[in-house]
């Protein structure tokens, strides 16, 4: 059937539904014709894209379903305005929207958050007011009624406008005086206008205003926090001095500021080259950020930001976690016993418990001191008396540069400076037994005579020790280990945070002589003590280490200074003569092996949700090893034993600095293999130099065990299983990732963690260790911050290599001899650390 047969044909249906056949009286036949000819007209004119709209109008989503949409065109149909998805995940709500057609993106809608149906209308009716309706509720209008409106046109500037009689006037309404949350070249923003963004997963909105002669970004927190004003932005260009900012406008290539009288005040360069044809967008997301975009035939992302840092911002992660660029969010060593990082004082006003103050650690700051007035001038002492006689005070910072003193009522994300190196003393109010301002007579004259008393202690103590140590000198002069010994001591008492020294002694009391043993590893035993304070150490004595005890002590100062919740924290050591012992806190409930290798069907098993967090957990310390410590380390020896777990199943990495305390020789990365069989990146056995991404390979491997419950090889399962990498690999490329997982666990509703979980355990174990993901890199994918693609099946090198391994007597079995030819030999002829 042709075109003009199909017209024929439906003409003739519409002629017969009028009621014209052959049999019609002549002078109905001509009135039935017109009707016919009328309704025929509308029905292919409804679904016509127009660039004029005419009162009255009106058309829904179904009416311009062909046009996906969209029933208004610019001139040079470079914008379309209609109907489009609300959102990726949802196709059956709609918004009424200004799009880019080249690039499908919404530069303004008139209901972001409300969306509508299919069927719902937008009317631009006979008194000339546009809206929009559902269900006979009126969702949006441009309040246009009554004031000589003729006709609406979407301009190829992506302006919406509604004109009257005289084109020529301002137009009665524009969707640039009404900006949702994105501006575009050639809009004006002025006082009295906001962009605002949409919703995220915390119900959080940030806005953009122009207040009192600035521009500012606030986070809509209790009160708004104000993060960035374009006057303090370093990067602007400066073309004028004392005035205020009154409107700012986007062009091709920057992003410009005027006074009230129109005269530029400063920029802020967005593109290197400008075209003017190509339309330059800035859009304000829902995580704070403006990012600036070009629309031409593709969305191109331009590289600056406003702010410049992520972290500047107060909501970046949730309060009292500390944003570090680069590697997320971190809650700071003093808050960390606490749930979810919150010391949990909502309303200290009303509440009659007792507070004090507890110290941030070193660099961290807050990005509304740049936005908040100080109160007056006052030293360390005063600012922190001045929060605790104000009720209403969670957090203070005191700039001890400037001597300025700042309170907060309410307290976002904070934010670690480059370097960790700041001028301000940062301190949160934690419930616990206050300092007690202006406490009785009898009190202060208490606490006076206490001081006089220790103070003549310390004196009397300091002079006897003196004097002991001038008649050692004179009797037993100090050897050349004794006098490093000495000046090392008198280092590592200099530096905050350093682990405690203990004498032999002294641990030997703790641990009741060595009596109750923990465990056995590869640099041996641990025993478990108990301090005086009644806090429980782990006491490993050290067997086979080369060093010196200078170095030795410098080792582990290193090791005593890196601090974070997800590494097990060293509290203190004892180098003495041949004696050489770590003391580490101790954690409950052991290591992660003993926790997923159980075969006793009645043992209690981990549920999914613990799972997912220790290894959650575990990335974080490794990503802290890898990119935060002043120095990169690499554990080099990561397995379930080495993930110890507290009483409440939080992960810790642990003997992460063992690597270091090993001879030279040992840690060279081209000469020897350690670690242990089943965990060993292939780079460690095909001579190239380790990195990071040797410890990525072993925490996949990790991760694939938390997930399926079992060894990376197990000769007890048959063939196919006995090497789980491989079979994993299989079984993701087949789809059914059912067989990888625990079958003693449920999943119910965690399906896609699940699957997340898999496919970023198959990325870490690439054998191309180019494409294995940083540390930093799984926390995102696993927390859902960014995709994670189906990863590349692996070849089966690894499997020869591992499954040779194991055909060895003994796990920790040496063997004389390497051949180049001869891969049976590969693991066999080298020495393993073993456990640790």
């Amino acid at each position: 059937m042709t075109v003009e047969d199909f017209q024929l044909e439906g003409s003739s249906s519409l002629l017969m539904e009028v009621g014209i056949n052959h049999q019609t009286h002549p002078r109905c036949s001509i009135m039935l014709w017109i009707l016919a000819i009328t309704k025929l007209w509308v029905m292919c004119s409804s679904s016509i894209q127009k660039q004029v709209l005419l009162p009255p109008f009106s058309g829904s989503e179904m009416d311009y379903i062909d046009n996906h949409g969209i029933f208004l065109l610019s001139n040079g149909s470079v914008f379309g305005f209609g109907f489009v998805t609300s959102s990726v995940s949802d196709s059956t709500s709609y918004l009424l929207a200004v799009i880019h057609l080249g690039t499908s993106s919404i530069v303004w809608s008139a209901n972001a958050n409300s969306p509508v149906s299919h069927s719902d209308d937008f009317v631009f009716d006979k008194d000339g007011n546009a809206y929009l309706q559902s269900g006979g509720t009126t969702v949006w209008a441009a309040n246009t009624s009554g004031k000589g409106a003729t006709s609406m046109q979407l301009l190829d500037s992506g302006n919406l406008v509604v004109l009257g009689k005289d084109s020529s006037s301002p137009p009665l309404w524009q969707s640039f005086s009404h900006p949702t949350d994105t501006l575009l070249s050639g809009q004006s923003f002025t006082d009295g206008m906001t962009l605002e963004s949409h919703s995220n997963s915390q119900n959080m909105t940030y806005t953009l205003q122009i207040k009192s002669g600035n521009m500012m970004l606030y986070a809509a927190l209790q009160s708004p926090q104000p993060y960035w004003s374009a006057l303090q932005d370093n990067r602007m260009i400066v073309n004028k001095n004392g005035n205020n900012i009154y409107s700012a406008n986007l062009t091709s290539r920057s992003w410009s500021f005027y006074d009230q009288s129109g005269i530029l005040q400063s920029q802020l360069l967005v593109a290197q080259q400008g075209d003017a044809n190509t339309t330059l967008a800035a859009v304000l997301g829902n995580d704070g950020l403006i990012t600036f975009y070009m629309l031409q035939g593709v969305k191109s992302t331009l590289p600056i930001t406003v702010p410049q840092d992520s972290c500047d911002m107060p909501a970046r992660c949730n309060p009292y976690y500390i944003c570090n660029s680069g590697t997320g969010c971190q809650c700071p060593s003093a808050l960390s016993s606490y749930k979810n990082c919150n010391p949990g004082i909502i309303s200290p006003c009303n509440s009659k418990d007792r507070f004090q103050l507890a110290q941030l650690d070193s660099g961290v700051g807050y990005v509304g001191t740049s936005f908040t007035s100080p109160v007056p001038k006052t030293n360390l002492t005063g600012c922190k008396n001045t929060c605790m006689r104000n009720c209403s005070c969670v957090a203070v910072f005191f700039d001890q540069t400037s001597e300025n003193c700042f309170l907060f009522s309410q307290i976002g994300s904070l934010q670690q400076n480059d370097g960790g190196e700041s001028s301000f003393a940062s301190f949160i109010k934690i419930p616990g037994s206050s300092s007690g301002q202006g406490g009785s007579d009898s009190g202060r004259l208490t606490i006076i005579i206490v001081v006089i008393i220790v103070g003549t202690l310390v004196v009397i103590g300091v002079l006897v020790y003196v004097g002991f140590r001038i008649y050692r000198r004179r009797h037993h002069p100090p050897s050349q280990d004794d006098a490093g010994s000495s000046e090392d001591d008198g280092f590592l008492h200099t530096i905050s945070g350093a682990p405690t020294r203990y004498t032999y002694r002294e641990l030997q009391d703790a641990t009741n002589n060595f009596s109750n043993k923990l465990g056995q590893g590869g640099f041996g035993s641990v025993y478990l003590g108990s301090l005086p304070d009644g806090s429980r150490i782990a006491v490993k004595k050290l067997e086979g280490i080369g060093q010196g005890n200078k170095e030795f002590r410098s080792e582990v100062t290193i090791i005593g200074s890196i601090h974070h919740i997800h590494l097990v924290k060293l509290r203190g050591f004892c180098v003495e003569g041949a004696h050489k012992l770590l003391a580490y806190e101790y954690m409950a409930k052991g290591s992660l092996d003993r926790w997923i290798f159980q075969s006793n069907e009645d043992s209690f098993w981990l549920d999914w949700d613990t799972r997912f967090n220790i290894a959650l957990g575990t990335a974080k310390g490794l990503a802290y090893l890898h990119q935060d410590c002043e120095s990169k380390i690499i554990h080099c020896d990561i397995k379930p034993e080495n993930v110890l777990l507290d009483e409440n199943f939080l992960a810790k990495v642990s003997d992460f600095g063992l690597a270091k305390l090993m001879t030279r020789e040992q840690s060279h990365v081209f000469t020897t293999l350690r670690g242990t069989r089943g965990y060993l990146a292939p780079e460690w056995i095909t001579n190239y130099a380790i990195s990071e991404k040797s410890d990525v390979y072993s925490y996949g491997m990790v991760l694939l065990e938390i997930i399926s419950g079992r060894k990376s090889y197990d000769p007890v399962e048959g063939s196919e299983k006995a090497h789980f990498p491989s079979y994993a690999f299989k079984k993701m490329e087949e789809g059914d990732i059912h067989d990888i997982c625990d079958s003693k666990i449920k999943y119910k509703g965690k399906e896609d963690q699940v699957e997340v979980a898999i496919k970023v355990a198959l990325w870490c174990i690439q054998e191309d260790f180019y494409q294995r993901p940083s540390m930093s890199k799984v926390i995102q994918m696993l927390e859902g911050v960014c995709d994670v693609p189906q990863p590349p099946i692996s070849s089966h090198i690894s499997y020869r290599l591992y499954a040779n391994a194991f055909k060895s007597n003994s796990e920790e079995g040496t063997s004389s001899g390497m051949s180049d030819n001869n891969s049976d030999a590969l693991l066999s002829a080298v020495r393993l650390s073993g456990p640790r």
